[in-house]
């Protein structure tokens, strides 16, 4: 039989080849996180039909002589190059701008994508649109642990923050130098104790002939002396457990800004609202204005991505070539930022995919015309006796 029958079946079933990934290509061209594949042919094994020969002193040498026997396809690799974004406006649809994927788990295997589209389900746990619960780590008390292992993300709804007491405040300001001796002020602010219930701390400054004293009203005084406008004496009161810092006021003249400028305390406050920041994290908002990270993302990389298994949903698996995964934190150790509210497109290029269509269909013709030659000479052949 002729060798070149066999030749064209090779570039039937390669070229064919590159129309499947080709198709799939432009099937998944709006798949977020999808990433295109391309196709590199390789030569098949040739046939030897006339070694080389070694120069001699009368004559030259001879290069070999060889017949291929067709193509294979060498491999199929995946372009991981950043697709375009798009905005969404969900807050729980994330987009990796850089390397890593998101570590997801299914049953109990883990797997890693691009694709950002997640959601909180009815137990409050982030997941992707097919139900993998989305890795990371959960905060104790609003700090990350270091060593700390991946998990499953929860969005802790009736959360409640702690209630802090105040132990500290502190006044800034000017009391006017020029305030008749024995006249005074009044400065009031909202503290707390450690059930969270409120109460108001009440100052009275009253002028006197060296400066101003200061009093609580609950028998807490200091007695502040000024020179040139500037604090000499005092500067600290006690009341009631909480330390009153007074060593920011000034006393100049034509100036009445005296106040408290900030407490310590807080009450207690139940979760609100939640964002997603660039690292990753999960912020909570609180009830009491107070914000604090609930959890984070974690993300992971390969030494070869390339080396990834696709295993549907827009998952990837490792393989041996792959390498195993590095977890990390969202802009650490190489790794990319996260985006909240958009999601990576796919990277396939329509334009591109388009003219491999062209190519692939006329190398599958041009190799069916190979066979079709080849079986007109065979033809030939067996017409030589009738």
């Amino acid at each position: 039989m002729l060798r070149s029958l066999y030749s064209g079946i090779s570039g039937l079933r390669s070229h064919q080849t590159m129309l499947d990934v080709t198709g799939n290509n432009i099937a998944n061209v709006n798949t977020a996180g999808f990433k295109a594949s391309a196709v590199q042919f390789q030569d098949s094994l040739s046939q030897l039909v006339r070694n080389s020969t070694l120069p001699q002193q009368a004559n030259g040498g001879s290069n070999p002589a060889q017949v291929g026997l067709g193509v294979q396809v060498a491999g199929i690799n995946t372009n991981f190059a950043q697709g375009a974004a798009q905005s969404s406006g969900v807050p729980t649809d994330l987009m990796i701008a850089g390397d890593g994927f998101f570590m997801v788990r299914s049953g109990v295997e883990n797997r890693y994508t691009r694709n950002g589209g997640f959601s909180f389900d009815a137990s409050a746990r982030l997941v992707t649109a097919d139900g993998a619960l989305v890795q990371g780590w959960t905060a104790q008390n609003g700090v990350i642990l270091p060593g700390q292992g991946v998990g499953d993300i929860m969005l802790p709804v009736g959360a409640t923050l702690p209630a802090t007491a105040t132990t500290a405040a502190a006044v800034t300001g000017n009391l006017p130098a020029e305030t008749p001796v024995g006249d005074q002020l009044v400065r009031d602010i909202r503290v707390y104790d450690a059930q969270g219930g409120s109460a108001m701390l009440r100052l009275t400054f009253t002028r006197t002939g060296t400066g101003w004293d200061v009093a609580d009203g609950a028998g807490a005084t200091d007695t502040l002396t000024f020179t040139n406008g500037q604090l000499t004496g005092g500067g600290t009161l006690v009341s009631g457990g909480i330390t009153v810092d007074l060593s920011k006021v000034t006393g100049y003249a034509d100036i009445d800004t005296a106040a408290f400028d900030s407490q310590d305390g807080e009450p207690a406050g139940t979760l609100l609202s939640y964002a997603l920041s660039d690292d990753g994290s999960l912020v909570g908002t609180f009830s009491n204005g107070k914000t604090q990270v609930l959890a984070r993302v974690a993300l992971a990389t390969f030494v070869n991505p390339g080396g990834l298994e696709k295993t549907g949903s827009s998952q990837y698996m490792p393989s041996v070539n792959s390498g195993q995964p590095t977890i990390g934190t969202a802009g650490a150790d190489g790794m990319g930022t996260i985006v909240s509210g958009a999601l990576e497109m796919s990277n396939v290029d329509l334009s591109q995919e388009f003219t491999n269509l062209i190519v692939a269909q006329r190398g599958f013709q041009a190799n069916a015309r190979i066979i079709t030659t080849s079986d007109e000479v065979l033809q030939e052949l067996t017409n030589l006796k009738r």
